[in-house]
């Protein structure tokens, strides 16, 4: 049968070396369930990243939108940079969000019950401290630094793919921009 197609002379190598890789897969190394369950552990914490740094983001959102109202009208400057940094954290829940849905996932929607607990203690410190300017940026730092922790947490997780770690780490650094524009306007008000 060889002498009469040549060119197949190789099958039987071909065949041996699919059948070893078939075994190496389905054998007792790796077997297609305990495969099944990596992915799916994996994309488990993804998702569940994914979804805390969208909170993360709507805390921002919501922050951001309490500094607005206690922003005096006379920081009109402070107004503007606040509605920014509102559009920024949407593009980031965005991208986010796109993410989690392409993995079958539901989407959060909700904040953190540490920023709720961030904007309860703004509003206890705007009773008692005004609502000036030095103050209002100080509360916004802190809550850009909160965001960077976030963000350093989550990039810490080893089982994130490398497109979602690449997403993760350009929104850092956008969000490190604004901690550093937020921070150098609060000093100059100190």
């Amino acid at each position: 049968m060889m002498e009469i197609f040549p060119q197949h002379a190789n099958l039987p190598r071909l065949a041996r070396g699919w059948h070893d890789f078939t075994t190496l897969l389905t054998g007792n190394l790796i077997t297609s369930n305990v495969l099944k369950r990596i992915v799916m552990t994996n994309n488990k914490e993804t998702i569940e990243v994914l979804n805390d740094l969208i909170q993360i983001n709507n805390d921002r959102i919501a922050g951001y939108e309490k500094a607005i109202k206690e922003t005096k009208s006379e920081d009109e400057d402070l107004k503007v940079l606040y509605a920014s940094m509102i559009a920024e954290s949407h593009r980031n829940k965005i991208a986010l969000a796109s993410e989690v849905q392409a993995l079958g996932a539901e989407v959060e929607t909700g904040t953190t019950t540490s920023g709720k607990i961030y904007r309860a203690w703004m509003d206890v410190k705007a009773v008692f401290g005004g609502h000036d300017r030095h103050a209002i940026l100080s509360n916004c730092e802190a809550g850009e630094d909160a965001a960077q922790r976030a963000y350093r947490t989550a990039l810490e997780n080893e089982a994130l793919p490398a497109f979602i770690r690449d997403l993760l780490t350009q929104q850092q650094q956008t969000l490190r921009e604004s901690h550093d524009e937020i921070k150098s306007l609060r000093d100059q008000y100190a």
